[in-house]
């Protein structure tokens, strides 16, 4: 049974826990403005000394999403959280691929992703050993037609996909994301190789989580709910997210059983007390 938290509070549960992870797009802000409840629930975190981590699909390094929020007004002190599946996905091809060429499948502002082995970028898509899916190309942000007739005789590559988010809203917008075109990928037969919520290496990466009680704050039930879901984590879904119309649709419940996931809490929005 989920339990709604949105009268008590996040505080009425957090001693329960000695690691949360919180996702960043959806909960503290919306890819435009903080969400000052949310941020309030950072600072009580800190006042306590509880662990967390800021754990985010962003395809970027650390550092460029910290300049980002930093840009937002989010404190230096919160920012030091960050722990991003760019950052994971880096490391991962830094010892694992930094010698091989790629075919960037994204926007141009995540060159920073791969700034370290640019010489090994291909503009040849029959050139590349594997593809870095980081996102959609800004002139083919819409139409995932595209991307099945651009891939669909290159199946044979492997993708390193550094977002498994499907789709986020940024503000009152709807935009694709990298999950989206490696979903395509694979149902054409490629394998992708992915970084992000829900799979555990970013979990892992981010921080020493052994032995802890972990509680995963997120809106997303594909990443955020379904990867605490697959490391045995207690969850709290935030509600006014990427699901909220579904949600009002349909029921919590009917939604969670769609996805197949379950959730522990839920709270419309990021609240420390009501």
């Amino acid at each position: 049974m989920t339990k709604n938290l949105d009268q008590e509070g996040l505080s009425s549960i957090v001693q329960n826990y000695s690691l949360l992870y919180i996702d960043l797009w959806g909960v503290v802000h919306n890819g435009i403005t903080l969400h000052k409840e949310a941020i309030r629930v950072l600072n009580e975190l800190d006042k306590i000394n509880k662990e967390y981590i800021l754990l985010t699909n962003a395809p970027r390094p650390n550092n460029t999403v910290k300049v980002f929020l930093e840009k937002m007004g989010l404190d230096e002190n919160i920012r030091d959280h960050v722990f991003t599946s760019g950052e994971a996905a880096l490391n991962y091809l830094k010892n694992n691929y930094f010698s091989q060429k790629f075919y960037h499948i994204g926007p141009t502002r995540d060159f920073d992703l791969f700034a370290d082995f640019k010489k090994m970028k291909s503009e040849d898509l029959n050139k590349s050993d594997y593809f870095l899916c980081t996102g959609l190309f800004d002139e083919q942000d819409k139409d995932l037609n595209y991307y099945k007739k651009l891939l669909e005789k290159k199946v044979d590559k492997k993708m390193i996909c550094t977002n498994p988010d499907l789709i986020v809203d940024k503000g009152d917008k709807r935009e694709l994301c990298a999950g989206s075109v490696a979903m395509i990928f694979e149902k054409m037969g490629g394998e992708v190789v992915y970084f992000g919520k829900p799979y555990p290496e970013v979990y892992n990466q981010s921080i020493d989580n052994k032995k802890k009680k972990i509680l995963c704050i997120g809106d997303n039930l594909n990443t955020d709910i379904k990867g605490a879901n697959l490391l045995n984590y207690e969850s709290l879904l935030i509600s006014d997210g990427v699901h909220k119309k579904e949600i009002e649709d349909n029921g919590l419940d009917q939604v969670l059983k769609k996805y197949e996931v379950i959730c522990n809490y839920t709270q419309s929005k990021l609240k420390w007390k009501n």
